[in-house]
């Protein structure tokens, strides 16, 4: 009698585990579990992601789209900027026996036995996006993020004639992205010794807490901030709301060229971007994982450089990010394939 009650109090937790993963997103892990593999069959793919910030919520569009083009099914997690959060989701995926995982870690310095039980277990395990320290990883699809830190640095130092104090708002710390941007940053800062950084601190790549640190920064260092560079755009976005708020106009620069960033640079409201188009670069991530998965030739480790958007070109990249982004999804698929072909995976031209 007691081992019956034991086994059903252990399906009852079974059962609790499970919904608490379909609210956040994955769905059933063990739904149609041993996917088929090699030979183009369905195969499952696990993907966590850091949190939904709004390029990710640009990425999984072009996830959705590239998975629907090419018999995959995904199951969705996010980690909500939480490190033991994202490596219980990765755990589920290793248990349930996806075909390939990928992953936009938290942290840089994360994951490690998840990697190597992956590994072990013959399961292709991808970092895309942000990277992760292990030298196990099947693959990563990652950006030049030192690159687009210097670019954003460059145009803030072009508009202040290389003299003036900035503040920066920085990713995540301890994520890649926000090591990478803010090494970028420096290295452009190094040529200006009459540039100075007033203050810096991570707001998470997010609005909300962009705006309560700008207003912070505001009150502490009054008309003396020159310039605010956002090491995304919507931390420039929300420096860009608590600037208004205090009726006061700084040049703000961005990285991502999300909808709202390129509106900015549109109005004169940021003086540049850098496209990291997450439509593009996630698709790409679940391309490579998937092509390494079904054992097909592919660059396992290709590289996404950010073209700058300035006021002068900004009409061009609008169209795939938000005038005609559902058009711009259909073609998605095919023009993954020609950019992996091609090892130009920033590339956007049909």
């Amino acid at each position: 009698m007691r081992n019956k009650i034991g086994r059903a109090l252990a399906l009852a937790a079974a059962g609790t585990a499970l919904l608490t993963a379909t609210a956040c997103g994955a769905g059933d892990p063990n739904k149609n579990a041993g996917g088929e593999g090699k030979g183009g069959g369905k195969i499952r793919i696990g993907v966590s992601v850091y949190d939904m910030s709004s390029f990710i919520t640009a990425g999984k569009a072009g996830i959705d789209a590239y998975a629907k083009a090419n018999n995959i099914d995904v199951l969705w997690n996010s980690a909500n900027l939480d490190v033991s959060t994202q490596a219980n989701q990765v755990d589920q995926y290793i248990n349930a026996g996806v075909d390939a995982i990928v992953v936009v870690p938290v942290q840089a310095d994360s994951l490690a036995p998840q990697v190597a039980t992956a590994k072990k277990k013959k399961i292709p395990f991808l970092a895309v996006n942000a990277g992760l320290n292990s030298s196990d990883l099947a693959g990563t699809v990652l950006p030049n993020d030192v690159k687009a830190g210097e670019q954003e640095m460059q145009m803030m130092a072009d508009k202040l004639g290389g003299k003036g104090n900035i503040v920066v708002l920085q990713g995540p710390l301890g994520q890649s992205g926000e090591l990478d941007r803010t090494k970028g940053i420096q290295n452009v800062l190094a040529k200006y010794p009459n540039m100075k950084i007033l203050a810096k601190d991570t707001a998470n790549w997010k609005r909300d807490e962009a705006v309560n640190k700008m207003k912070n920064w505001l009150s502490s260092f009054g008309g003396k901030i020159n310039g605010i560079v956002a090491e995304n755009d919507d931390m420039g976005l929300g420096a860009l709301q608590a600037t208004r708020e205090a009726n006061v106009k700084l040049p703000i620069v961005g990285v991502d060229g999300i909808q709202d960033g390129l509106n900015a640079v549109k109005s004169g409201d940021f003086i540049g971007t850098n496209l990291q188009h997450g439509t593009v670069e996630l698709a790409t991530g679940l391309a490579v994982a998937a092509k390494i998965a079904r054992g097909e030739n592919v660059n396992k480790n290709p590289v996404y450089l950010m073209p700058e958007i300035t006021p002068a070109n900004v009409d061009t990249y609008m169209e795939h990010v938000v005038t005609k982004k559902d058009a711009f999804l259909a073609t998605l698929p095919a023009l993954i394939e020609a950019n992996l072909k091609s090892g130009d995976i920033a590339n956007e031209k049909s």
